[in-house]
């Protein structure tokens, strides 16, 4: 997944920002389920998230950033977003961390393969940086993780969220 620089960053510029997003609707839907705990939790991803965008938006000012459709991104959707099954009424905090924790690998995996392929040494140590970034969010999710009751039964392993 050899980039340029203005592609790279216009990719890291919208995993962030629909992360920041993502995040924003899981705290909401904690606090619906008056789990202020996990949700203050997704509120520090939400804001780390922001951070981590608005840094990018600054290194990426001055360079002519590609206006990417869609389809033209390098991905079949943003690493930090998941899919759907994280917005069921009945999920518990176990599982929304999981998932969290999920999309964060999913992104630090994205970095990491691009760090790998790139050939700019400029996209090689920024994709190393941000996956860098990316490993220290899913430690701190298996950190919540350990510390969370696990449901009796398990999200993944639930036949409701199997269907």
């Amino acid at each position: 997944m050899d980039m340029k620089l203005p592609e790279f960053l216009a990719h890291a510029i919208a995993l962030e920002h629909e992360a920041a997003e993502r995040y924003l609707e899981l705290a909401d839907m904690m606090e619906s389920y008056r789990n202020d705990e996990v949700a203050a939790t997704f509120r520090d991803m939400v804001r780390y998230s922001r951070l981590h965008h608005d840094s990018i938006v600054a290194r990426a000012r001055g360079l002519a950033l590609p206006a990417l459709r869609s389809w033209q991104y390098r991905w079949r959707q943003p690493p930090e977003v998941g899919g759907e099954e994280a917005f069921d009424p009945g999920l518990s905090a176990y599982a929304a961390l999981r998932y969290a924790r999920e999309n964060e690998f999913r992104a630090q995996s994205f970095y990491a393969q691009v760090a790998a392929d790139a050939e700019d040494a400029e996209v090689r140590r920024l994709a190393q940086e941000f996956a860098l970034e990316e490993t220290e969010h899913v430690q701190a999710l298996d950190d919540w993780l350990a510390r969370t009751p696990r449901p009796s039964v398990p999200w993944r392993e639930d036949p409701q969220h199997d269907a």
